[in-house]
């Protein structure tokens, strides 16, 4: 069930990224440059586009706090190899750490022979 829903996640995203994209501004810095033959356009595609995102929108947040509901617990084979980490962790020992060098003793000196 989680798989399925993940596509349709994955789905949603894409048709999104594409309405989005071939939308129309409405306004901001494209519309001092806008063209005159865009300025009476079709209103209507508009429409339709901005209610398909909105509604992908919506789509995509039901779809995601869906799949959080649905993913796996605990409880199961996940809980298992946790443990299993956890358990393989504490169990390794840390190695000591390296002991600072001694500086040499200096030896005394050579007494000649008399």
């Amino acid at each position: 069930m989680l798989t399925i829903l993940l596509i349709l996640i994955i789905v949603a995203c894409l048709l999104l990224t594409l309405l989005v994209l071939i939308q129309n501004p409405k306004g901001g810095i494209a519309a001092n440059f806008v063209a005159p033959s865009q300025i009476m356009g079709v209103k209507r595609s508009t429409d339709v586009v901005e209610k398909a995102t909105w509604y992908l929108a919506a789509a995509l947040i039901v779809l995601s706090l869906a799949s959080n509901f649905l993913r796996p617990t605990e409880s199961g084979a996940d809980a298992v190899n946790e443990s299993r980490i956890k358990e393989s962790i504490e169990q390794q020992s840390v190695p000591a750490a390296p002991q600072p060098a001694q500086p040499a003793q200096e030896q005394p000196a050579a007494q000649p022979a008399q």
